[in-house]
């Protein structure tokens, strides 16, 4: 059986065209915004006073511990759960961990960070933690929270092994291998 060779610009054309598609189907191609309350709330913390960051991740891992839906006193402070249950919740740790005071943040290619503690309002409010674990690329959150301006924010990496990315590389360099081995094979003729 005799294939007919593909013409060089064809096959350029096709894999420029897969390769467009799959990075529009990469969680990188769009940008979130969280809410309160959102499906990636982890949970609140009233007044939310942190002397340093290590409270930060004391509050952030009490939070994890706690039973869906529960409000808990701990730390001198009174912590909300949220009801939302995620598959896997690993201890938070510093190491790694940035902070900054923008609406927008860049959380990379993903499995960099897994929660997200936000302060509003200074000591008159509260905080505001996200589990971002499941997130990649640039999100943005809110500025205020009714009349409680954002103080800062504070990105926790995960305590055990965390994959870096969500497959795409992966898929991507399959792709580039099956296009290689494809123009190899109309070339040798």
């Amino acid at each position: 059986m005799k294939l007919k060779p593909i013409s060089a610009g064809k096959l350029g054309l096709l894999c420029t065209a897969v390769c467009a598609t799959l990075l529009a189907f990469s969680n990188h191609a769009n940008a979130l915004t969280l809410a309160i309350g959102d499906g990636h709330e982890l949970g609140f913390v009233h007044n939310g006073t942190a002397i340093g960051n290590s409270d930060r991740l004391n509050y952030v891992n009490h939070l994890i511990g706690m039973a869906l839906g529960t409000t808990d006193q701990a730390f001198g402070q009174t912590f909300d759960r949220s009801n939302h249950a995620f598959a896997l919740l690993p201890q938070g740790v510093l190491a790694g961990s940035v902070k900054g005071t923008t609406t927008s943040i860049n959380l990379g290619a993903g499995g960099l960070y897994t929660y997200l503690f936000v302060k509003y309002g200074g000591a008159a409010y509260g905080a505001e933690v996200w589990y971002v674990g499941d997130l990649s690329g640039v999100i943005t959150i809110p500025a205020a929270v009714g009349r409680h301006g954002l103080s800062g924010w504070m990105l926790f990496g995960p305590g055990c092994g965390a994959v870096p990315d969500s497959g795409t590389t992966v898929m991507l360099l399959g792709m580039g291998f099956v296009a290689l081995g494809t123009v190899r094979r109309f070339l040798k003729r």
